[in-house]
């Protein structure tokens, strides 16, 4: 099993940066994929970005792409999520997740979660 735990959330004015953390532990020889989701309130979680554990290949959300920069620290089993130009609609908790077995954008296919972090946008 994988545990994963978030920081980096917080309060941000539209047009700045905050950098999220997800640090892996446990079982991370078995992670394909790391990803990141968000769930804004009375909306359907949503995926933001996913790295290979390998960091050969990225993926993001339209939405985001151009804006966000997805990392990885191999010696620290950590991934990072740089999001910069902030909107207030990029306001939601922000959920770090993992998948062993191939790349997939939906979070139905992600086997372990982290509790999740806000990010507050405002305008």
């Amino acid at each position: 099993q994988v545990q994963l735990v978030e920081s980096g959330g917080g309060l941000v004015q539209a047009g700045g940066s905050l950098r999220l953390s997800c640090a892996a532990s446990g079982r991370t020889f078995d992670i394909y994929i790391m990803g990141w989701f968000r769930q804004a309130p009375g909306k359907e979680r949503e995926f933001v970005a996913a790295i290979r554990w390998n960091g050969r290949s990225t993926y993001y959300a339209s939405s985001v792409k151009g804006r966000f920069t997805i990392s990885r620290d191999n010696a620290k089993n950590t991934v990072y999520l740089q999001m910069n130009s902030l909107k207030p609609e990029d306001t939601a908790v922000y959920y770090c997740a993992a998948e062993t077995s191939g790349y997939s954008s939906s979070w139905t296919e992600y086997d372990s979660w982290g509790q999740g972090t806000q990010v507050t946008v405002s305008s």
